[in-house]
């Protein structure tokens, strides 16, 4: 007969710990089944799975709290040790360490001192790395072709920019619609402003606008991100930041090239307007026109003194031609002077003329020649009478021969000295008629006469004159 199980004592309700611990996880579903936490975050750890396990405390307790893996990438705020934040979520357990806990899925931050703090702290951090430099800072072109504009495509901020630049230089704006504020804005506007300086040259535009309304303090918190200001400072593109008015001020403010207080100051920072540009351009044309007149006067001045400061030219020009004729009629009577030099020392040397040289060497080279036959011919009979002829030596007849070879080179040599080039080569002139016929005597010549001048390398024409009580002289053509 089996054992019937003991009867519970005292009434007592007896349960097993899943039981247990179910019926706590039911309580706590039913009782807080979706709460907001507000705390300071501590014990802040990220696991290699993703899941982020935190705990949230006050002044008197500490909630053991979870963001799991797939909660992450949703949160608009990213929990860190020491930011005070309103955690929102539900009351779980866990029940192998018998204990409860938050599973959050939104965290937001807790107040402004809160969000003031955080953004301090980052401004601090991006100033040292010098993210705020006044340096880094781009000018802007005078007239850009296209504007690029990041914004809400909805509300009136862009129809503010858009109006505001029709009305003083239209231009082709170029809209990134973003998400201006809430969870993921500050990733898409970060996109936005890397997007467009990603795109080619001739799509890029020149000037960048990143702009929203105004708002509250978390409104505002997207342009206050890490992630916003560093892509803001790392634009090619010039940028203006035009987030919220006048009075509200974001880190996208400290690395953009400039701040607008408005969207409506922005759009005229980034373009002039075209009436005062005209009235500028008329202003700087009556300058420019003034200036060169002014030069222009100024040189006419200087040249008028110049003149006056010249010599007449026709002065000038009529001393040249004094001195040209002056020239012309002292080299006129130089030459026949240089002739009768010339004449004068071949006069002097008594040479014999060069015909009468030539003749008579010629008749001294016959001579040598009749004689040179003569002793071949006495050779050569001598030749025939051999036997006799034996026991003589040719030895005198080749010394005979070289010796009447040089005397023949010697007259030679002389005569070449003294040929009709060696004399014309030594500074004399041959004088001929247009006939080609040589002229001795000045008396032969008449006035007006037309000769040539022969010299060692070449002839020059000229024409003879007789001034009056002056001999003939010679004129070159």
């Amino acid at each position: 007969m089996q054992s019937q199980p003991e009867p519970p004592r005292d009434n007592i309700p007896e349960f097993g710990v899943s039981d247990i611990a179910g019926a706590i996880k039911g309580v706590l579903r039913e009782n807080f089944g979706r709460v907001r936490v507000r705390g300071e975050i501590t014990e802040c750890k990220r696991y290699p799975s993703g899941h982020i396990y935190l705990s949230l405390k006050d002044a008197d307790a500490k909630l053991e709290s979870v963001v799991w893996k797939t909660a992450v990438r949703g949160l608009s705020v990213q929990p860190e040790n020491g930011l005070e934040v309103i955690a929102t979520g539900r009351i779980d357990t866990y029940a192998d360490r018998s204990k409860y806990q938050l599973v959050i899925d939104r965290l937001d931050y807790a107040g402004e001192g809160a969000l003031l703090a955080r953004i301090e702290k980052l401004r601090l951090t991006l100033l040292a790395e010098g993210l705020f430099d006044p340096a880094r800072k781009r000018a802007f072109p005078m007239l850009p072709a296209t504007i690029g504009v990041i914004t809400s495509e909805k509300g009136a901020v862009i129809q503010d920019i858009r109006t505001t630049i029709a009305r003083r230089f239209p231009r082709p704006i170029l809209l990134w619609p973003v998400p201006v504020q809430g969870q993921g804005a500050a990733e898409q506007i970060a996109a936005a402003i890397a997007g467009m300086n990603a795109l080619p040259l001739a799509m890029r535009p020149d000037v960048l606008i990143v702009a929203r309304g105004g708002g509250s303090l978390e409104d505002l918190m997207a342009f206050n991100e890490e992630i916003v200001v560093r892509a803001a400072a790392a634009s090619v593109i010039p940028l203006i930041s035009a987030v919220g008015h006048e009075t509200d001020t974001t880190l996208i403010d400290f690395a953009s090239d400039r701040r607008a207080p408005t969207p409506t100051a922005a759009a005229e920072m980034a373009i002039p307007a075209r009436m005062e540009l005209a009235a500028d351009l008329a202003q700087r044309g009556a300058r420019l026109a003034q200036g060169i007149g002014a030069r222009l006067e100024r040189a006419r001045a200087g040249l008028s003194r110049a003149e006056r400061g010249l010599p007449s030219m026709p002065e000038i020009l009529g001393a040249l031609r004094q001195r040209l004729d002056d020239r012309a009629e002292r080299l006129a009577g130089a030459l026949p002077v240089a002739i009768g030099r010339k004449r004068a020392a071949v006069a002097a040397l008594h040479l014999p003329h060069p015909r009468e040289s030539i003749a008579a060497r010629r008749n001294t080279l016959a001579l040598l020649q009749g004689r040179l036959s003569a002793g071949f011919a006495a050779a050569q009979a001598r030749r025939v009478a051999a036997p006799a002829m034996a026991r003589f030596s040719a030895a005198p007849l080749h010394a005979l021969l070289r010796e009447r070879g040089a005397a023949l080179a010697g007259l030679s040599a002389r005569l070449e000295a003294a040929s009709y080039p060696a004399v014309l080569a030594r500074g004399f002139a041959l004088v001929q008629d247009s006939k080609g016929r040589a002229i001795g005597t000045a008396a032969a010549v008449k006035p007006g006469a037309a000769l040539v001048l022969q010299f060692q390398d070449g002839s020059v024409a000229a024409r003879a004159e007789k001034p009056k009580g002056e001999a003939v002289q010679g004129s070159l053509l």
